[in-house]
């Protein structure tokens, strides 16, 4: 299973933002119905990895993971394709800032997924 979530509660119930739906649809996917949801006690059980965006994301995940689950949060960067860096915010800049991390996302998510063929 395949899940998505904030760290913070800022969007919750909140589609995603327009420019990442037109990325997303140039590229064949549509997430206009999905809609933000925080990251909850329950998904540290119901998830095997939890791969967060940036840094922070990853201490936040850490401090808030109950025991044993430490071993689950990573960088997503770093555990997809060993590239300790974060991927950036876009929400604050352009559409081009949208497709760069889209492809980022692509390119790591690919690499996660040869780890498991």
């Amino acid at each position: 299973m395949i899940g998505s979530a904030g760290t913070g509660a800022w969007h919750v119930g909140n589609p995603p933002d327009p420019r990442s739906i037109d990325i997303a649809r140039r590229f064949g996917v549509d997430i206009s119905h999905q809609r933000a949801r925080q990251v909850e006690a329950a998904d540290f059980n119901r998830y095997d990895l939890l791969l967060g965006m940036d840094r922070n994301n990853v201490q936040t995940l850490r401090q808030r993971a109950a025991g044993g689950t430490l071993g689950k949060i990573h960088l997503f960067l770093d555990y997809a394709n060993d590239r300790v860096i974060d991927i950036p915010d876009p929400y604050y800049g352009g559409e081009d800032g949208f497709a760069s991390v889209y492809q980022m996302i692509r390119e790591a998510s690919e690499a996660l997924l040869s780890k498991f063929d």
